[in-house]
């Protein structure tokens, strides 16, 4: 019986372990934003890492996005004669859920994984070890700007997702199944509100903090050499999906 509960036991304690050490390095970095030395360089640098370099994925993927969204709500409203109502339902989807979402799980591929592999290998390389040892702390010069960076540049990313995905679905819904240019733009402007828009950059900014801090979390808590570099990155891009699911629905529930 004292082997089955520690058996049925040990996930637990280890979740529990999981989550102290994550909100350990939570607050770690939170203090360490108002210490000097501040470090903007390399904020600016990671905002680069993280935003610009993550363009091209975010057009091609927000555009199709709302390509496909354009072609399926248009057979769906046809067999109510509800055309009209394409170009809304697809700003509506798109400033609320598939831009934050889409766009935070694309940047948790592309970023998220190379934040943890890049501080997994220099932790099993020793090389957060020997910052430390030159007085130099490895969150604040590692850690957080990595965190401000997602936090920032997710919210524009989101944005730009947001519009080419609305622009792919005008080209469909006009050009291809021939509803009607104005009424398009005109159900969007009535129906869309500027609440939809803000609230969903409000979730892109907080799935750029969970990536971000989940990516960072695994990559300084790696052990076992490469594989356990390879080992984290997967955890990584894998946990920081899950949790996008999960906020994504907590934070629809109170925003809307």
């Amino acid at each position: 019986m004292i082997r089955f509960l520690e058996f049925a036991g040990r996930p637990l304690v280890f979740f529990v372990e999981e989550c102290g050490r994550i909100m350990l390095l939570l607050l770690s970095t939170i203090s360490w934003m108002f210490r000097p030395p501040f470090r903007f360089r390399v904020v600016f640098r990671q905002m680069e890492f993280v935003g610009v370099n993550s363009v091209g994925v975010v057009l091609i993927t927000g555009a199709f996005t709302g390509m496909v969204l354009a072609l399926q709500t248009y057979h769906g409203f046809k067999m109510f004669g509800g055309e009209s109502l394409v170009g809304s339902t697809l700003a509506l989807a798109m400033t609320r859920e598939l831009g934050p979402v889409f766009t935070a799980l694309m940047v948790t591929g592309r970023v998220g994984s190379a934040m943890a592999a890049e501080l997994g290998t220099m932790k099993v390389t020793e090389q957060i070890d020997a910052l430390n040892t030159m007085s130099v702390n490895s969150i604040q010069y590692l850690v957080m700007p990595r965190i401000i960076a997602a936090i920032l540049m997710l919210p524009v990313l989101t944005i730009i997702s947001d519009f080419v995905g609305i622009v792919g679905g005008y080209f469909v819904g006009v050009n291809l199944l021939k509803i009607n240019s104005g009424i398009f733009i005109a159900k969007i402007i009535d129906i869309v509100e500027l609440d939809d828009i803000f609230n969903g950059l409000i979730k892109a900014a907080f799935f750029g903090f969970i990536l971000s801090l989940i990516g960072c979390y695994k990559g300084i808590y790696t052990i076992g050499g490469a594989e356990g570099v390879g080992r984290a990155t997967t955890q990584s891009v894998v946990l920081s999906s899950i949790l996008i699911f999960i906020s994504d629905y907590f934070l629809t529930a109170v925003m809307f």
